[in-house]
């Protein structure tokens, strides 16, 4: 080796060549110095921590598209749920979140103990960095302090904890969980002392709901898939009824129970039934037949002892009084999505959790009002506004919203025609861009959300919608291994192709301009890092032309500025995204594993020191600064979530 060169275990320095090399997978990746470092540059410089930290301060979203029974207002005044890995508790009066952060993926289910302090959230198995299974489990934790208090089932629970429910009748001391597992085990615990003290095999098919009886010490009642089984325990054996429909249709699902002041049971089923369970009893004692067009999903005993009822396919919310005859009900607007789960709120509010992700307030009188909106599919596109406190998310769901990072709620959400995948503010701010799974790409005002434009290049993923920083350019970059360029004129209104890119050998993942608006670099899915020529698409091969460029933003994974981001033995898809802040004194990165980093840029020596940050399950697929630097903007690939960092 060259004398005035350096190698680690898996970079090496060539200060003759001027570049860099690490290794991802076995293939080198040349990175190329700036001419002021090549004299003084070493792989064995130290990388300092950030003296910055995040703190999260809103989570967007909730999981209401597949989980169930997971909304409730605690006597604080908030309400309770979860999204991605965090559990919210959302003051709406006050504006206000706080989040337990106990888990470490994404949270299934949530009960809330007797004293309306305690609760109980349970979640799926993990994966650690290095591959490790981390097991389900289910935490229960003080919702004042966000202390956890215990954690249990560890090694006991398969899969993921689906049901989670605190005992009535004896002060709440025992807890039971349904887990995943194929037979969906039915476990009951003294929470307090973390010890297990019975199971049984619940259903081999899947289990909807579990809650103990509120009167009856020992009677959990189960329900699911063609099943309502009511189970006693007796020492540590749970012995089961299952609920005879006798003349009564059985539906193909039993989805909801609650309980009646006088301790009758009553469900919801998938045909749209209302069935009142005689206290205790395993027959059925009344019958509101049809109550809803399709499923009811949600059954919510209010505390006047009067009953309110979720619809799937009707998408209404229904009243009834202590006869069960129909006195109000309102509709759920079509963009919301079908109810999920109903909660009561003060006086006469009430809370509509629904299955588009969405969480309502209102009231059975009045009109019902979006508190928290979401995606409900797989989320990759964000972009920030070029100086207002906004930012842009699009996803799979087809739908895009344009958000107000200080009132956290959309400006604007629109549906498209196609699934999105990624987004871009012109530098005026009046349109951006939106590339599909599909290669069309369409750009919007921002203002009246109005379609100024739409174009198809090719029929892959587009990746990249980037404008130049002068706004005089439009980089779409696709998975079919090209980069098409257009001239932007008339503040971005108008487009003409200037031509494509070619020469990746791999489909485009990131794509950054420099601050000139004359080149483009690019990476690719094969890790390849090329430079372009936006005038006339040409591929730069002179490395000395390009290594003393400044780049406008820096989001290209691989790059000498951000190498250090890279763990060891790292898989070259582990990290998704990789933005700096404006101040170019942070880089924050997303990764495969659930956490966002936050490290000094440049980031240029091997394997830099990070803050890491959970709160996303599995990938975190994007992260942005705002145009201040005030907060960090990080969104979830299959959590859906987006959350909304201070950077302080």
């Amino acid at each position: 080796m060259k004398k005035g060169s350096s190698k680690s275990k898996e970079t090496t320095f060539s200060a003759d060549d001027g570049h860099v090399k690490m290794f991802v997978r076995g293939r080198p990746v040349t990175m190329h110095l700036p001419d002021r470092l090549r004299g003084t540059y070493s792989l064995d410089g130290k990388q300092d921590l950030p003296e910055h930290k995040l703190k999260m301060q809103w989570v967007y979203g909730y999981r209401g598209r597949d989980c169930r029974s997971n909304l409730y207002l605690l006597p604080t005044g908030e309400v309770v749920y979860f999204v991605a890995s965090v559990v919210v508790l959302y003051n709406v009066e006050e504006q206000q979140q706080r989040h337990y952060l106990g888990h470490n993926d994404d949270v299934k289910c949530l009960g809330v103990h007797p004293d309306m302090v305690t609760v109980a959230t349970g979640q799926v198995a993990g994966t650690s960095r290095d591959g490790k299974l981390l097991p389900p489990h289910v935490r229960v934790w003080d919702s004042v302090s966000l202390n956890t208090l215990h954690v249990i089932g560890m090694g006991v629970i398969d899969r993921a904890a689906t049901c989670v429910a605190f005992s009535k009748s004896n002060g709440g001391a025992n807890l039971c969980v349904v887990d995943d597992a194929n037979d969906h085990i039915l476990t009951v615990w003294d929470w307090q002392k973390e010890k297990q003290l019975a199971d049984v095999k619940c259903s081999n098919d899947s289990v909807l709901a579990a809650v103990f009886h509120p009167m009856e010490a020992g009677l959990i009642v189960t329900c699911g898939k063609s099943h309502i089984n009511f189970w006693t325990m007796e020492g540590n054996t749970l012995t089961k009824r299952q609920g005879l429909f006798e003349k009564h249709e059985k539906p193909k699902y039993v989805l909801c129970i609650a309980f009646a002041e006088n301790g009758d049971a009553i469900t919801g089923d998938s045909s749209g039934n209302i069935y009142i369970w005689g206290k205790g009893g395993n027959r059925i004692s009344q019958v509101v037949a049809g109550a809803h067009e399709g499923g009811v999903f949600s059954v919510c005993v209010l505390r006047d002892g009067t009953l309110v009822t979720g619809g799937g396919k009707d998408r209404r919310v229904v009243l009834w009084d202590s006869a069960l005859q129909k006195r109000q009900e309102l509709e759920v607007p079509e963009m919301f999505g079908p109810v999920r789960c109903l909660a009561e709120g003060k006086q006469e509010s009430l809370f509509v959790g629904t299955t588009r992700n969405c969480i309502l307030q209102g009231s059975l009188s009045g009109e019902l009002r979006p508190i928290v909106q979401g995606h409900t599919d797989e989320l990759w596109g964000l972009d920030v506004h070029p100086n207002l406190e906004q930012f842009i998310t699009c996803g799979q769901d087809k739908l895009v919203h344009l958000w107000d990072a200080v009132s956290h709620q959309p400006l604007w959400s629109k549906y498209i025609e196609e699934p999105a995948r990624s987004a871009g503010f012109h530098p005026s701010g009046s349109v951006v861009a939106l590339g599909t799974m599909t290669g069309r790409w369409l750009v919007l005002d921002t203002e009246t959300q109005d379609v100024v434009c739409a174009h198809t290049d090719g029929n892959e993923i587009i990746s990249i919608v980037k404008y130049s920083p002068d706004g005089a350019y439009l980089a779409v970059a696709s998975h079919d291994n090209f980069i098409y360029l257009y001239a932007a004129s008339e503040n971005g209104r108008k487009y003409s192709r200037v031509g494509k890119c070619t020469g990746h050998s791999s489909f485009v993942t990131h794509l950054d301009w420099s601050v000139d608006s004359q080149y483009i670099v690019t990476n690719s899915g094969d890790y390849e890092i090329l430079f372009w020529e936006s005038s006339s698409c040409k591929h730069v091969t002179n490395a000395d032309a390009v290594r003393n460029l400044d780049w406008a933003t820096s989001t290209c994974v691989l790059g000498f500025s951000v190498f250090g981001i890279w763990p060891e033995g790292v898989d070259g898809t582990d990290i998704n995204a990789v933005c700096r802040s404006n101040s170019q004194k942070l880089l924050a990165s997303a990764d495969d594993f659930g956490k966002v980093h936050l490290f000094c840029n440049p980031c240029s020596h091997p394997r830099a020191p990070s803050h890491v940050y959970g709160g996303h399950s599995s990938h975190v697929t994007n992260v942005a600064f705002l145009h201040d630097d005030s907060y960090l903007i990080s969104t979830g690939g299959k959590d859906t979530s987006i959350l909304q960092w201070t950077v302080a």
